[in-house]
């Protein structure tokens, strides 16, 4: 079964980051995936994160859910659409990733739901993600033709209590589209995405911003695809463009068959 990643280096232009994403995901297609998966913020990084509530969409209208739904007809390819910024009540916005099926129309939504209000430790970055992005509430699967994914963003992958609840909901495949800081990128990266694949014996995809951002802003590349045993399948180091790679549904099955790490598990009252 062949996935993609796409890794990107957004700007403030939504036009050029499409078109951009366009290109990719033809590439993705081409290469015969079934589903590819785009970074974090691939429409639009502005030099602040207020800037999003000015373009944000909303929900089930607007240019960029216009193109997710377009391309994915167009290629008949499923995509996760990273996030974009859908407009909420409260007048912050929300970080969605929304999935698309090959015949255009909207598998899923999930909104983001631990965000980034953090001082990065040896660095003087700090981020207030919740100043203008207002939490999701509500774990997400959907099932597509590579399996049932769960999805997840970014910081999501810290807390390894939302992907066992994720596996334990049956995901066979996450996607965790990013864009991670340098620092926190070299420390911690690769390490928390094969810890998440291996301990819930699940492959992954996790599509990355790379490179310098408006206002100057890093952010750290390195998509990888992960398979269900930790083993990095394919990667993007630095650079933009798609990455692909093959993960094995059935090795996976014969996996938690001989090795039913998951039947184990128990339920911790405290």
């Amino acid at each position: 079964m062949r996935v993609a990643a796409i890794q990107m280096t957004s700007g403030s232009d939504i036009g050029a980051n499409l078109d951009a994403a366009g290109r990719f995901l033809a590439d993705a297609a081409g290469a015969g995936a079934v589903l590819a998966a785009l970074p974090e913020n691939f429409a639009f990084m502005g030099r602040d994160s207020g800037e999003k509530r000015a373009i944000a969409e909303a929900d089930g209208s607007g240019p960029i859910q216009t193109f997710l739904s377009d391309t994915a007809r167009r290629h008949g390819l499923w995509i996760v659409g990273g996030t974009i910024p859908l407009q909420t009540e409260s007048g912050r916005v929300s970080a969605s990733c929304l999935v698309y099926g090959a015949d255009g129309a909207r598998a899923a939504r999930y909104d983001k739901i631990h965000l980034f209000d953090v001082d990065v430790p040896g660095s003087t970055e700090s981020h207030r993600e919740s100043t203008h992005t207002a939490p999701g509430r509500e774990p997400r699967i959907v099932d597509t033709p590579a399996g049932r994914v769960g999805l997840s963003v970014c910081y999501d992958m810290r807390f390894p209590e939302l992907f066992r609840l994720l596996s334990r909901e049956g995901a066979e495949l996450f996607v965790v589209p990013s864009a991670f800081t340098v620092p926190t990128g070299k420390a911690h990266w690769e390490t928390l995405l094969r810890a998440r694949a291996i301990e819930n014996l699940c492959a992954l995809v996790a599509p990355a911003q790379w490179g310098v951002h408006p206002g100057g802003r890093e952010t750290y590349g390195d998509s990888l695809i992960v398979d269900h045993w930790g083993n990095v399948v394919a990667r993007s180091r630095a650079g933009t463009g798609c990455v692909v790679g093959d993960i094995d549904p059935a090795a996976r099955v014969a996996a938690r068959a001989k090795f039913p790490a998951l039947a184990h598990r128990v339920i911790y009252n405290i």
